[in-house]
């Protein structure tokens, strides 16, 4: 049975969120803020988060940076809850390492929906420890990259983006398919975040990003070096 835990102040969200997820045969722990969070992680792993951003002491974002750099907690699947909207907010928390986000006010049905899809995403995924592709070596456990022999620097989302484009190598990468592997979910200017994100990878990766290509009107490949 999937476990859950649900980080939340606001008692009635917890409680509308606790019914809905036991109802569906999930596991459910509550928690008031990051603090509990990480106490409660040192005690068991869950199967996946409910991270709210407006939270006492330290953010949504705050913690889910932390969840991300601990060897323990940087796979765990994360769904953003927030009453924020705006494209960038979503942006900055998936880059930061969100699987999904969530905006309040949110109907149950959606809320299973989005915690099944993802749980189904991310079970019994195994890969390669290490990827190569000509100039560009990636270490996925250890979540390194290196070009040409020298470290690059980048975000949990364009990592996960490389990540795939590695994995996929050769095969041509629709913008659809991108955005729900990497990101997880459709919203509204979907194909100018991918768009934004192989941009800046592909600086990122200097001569190493000239592998990756545009293919028009459909998506992007890796070519194989």
């Amino acid at each position: 049975m999937p476990f859950i835990y649900i980080v939340e102040d606001d008692l009635n969200i917890r409680e509308i969120q606790r019914y809905a997820l036991k109802n569906s045969g999930f596991e459910v722990k509550e928690l008031g803020c990051g603090r509990e969070l990480f106490q409660a992680v040192r005690e068991r792993t869950p199967s996946l988060i409910l991270l709210d951003i407006m939270l006492p002491g330290e953010d949504g974002l705050e913690i889910l940076k932390e969840l991300r750099s601990s060897r323990a907690t940087e796979k765990v699947p994360v769904i953003m809850v927030t009453a924020k909207s705006s494209e960038l907010d979503k942006v900055k928390g998936l880059d930061l390492g969100a699987d999904d986000y969530m905006t309040k006010p949110f109907g149950v049905m959606e809320l299973i929906s989005r915690v099944k899809a993802l749980l189904r995403r991310t079970e019994g995924l195994t890969e390669s420890a290490v990827l190569k592709n000509g100039e560009i070596t990636v270490d996925t456990e250890k979540r390194k990259v290196m070009v040409s022999g020298e470290p690059c620097e980048l975000t949990y989302k364009e990592f996960e983006l490389l990540k795939m484009m590695l994995l996929n190598a050769g095969i041509v990468l629709s913008r659809d398919k991108i955005m729900d592997q990497v990101w997880g979910f459709d919203y509204e200017g979907e194909s100018r975040t991918v768009d934004m994100h192989i941009k800046t990878l592909r600086q990122k990766l200097g001569k190493g990003g000239s592998a990756i290509k545009t293919v028009r009107n459909v998506g992007y490949v890796m070519d194989h070096l």
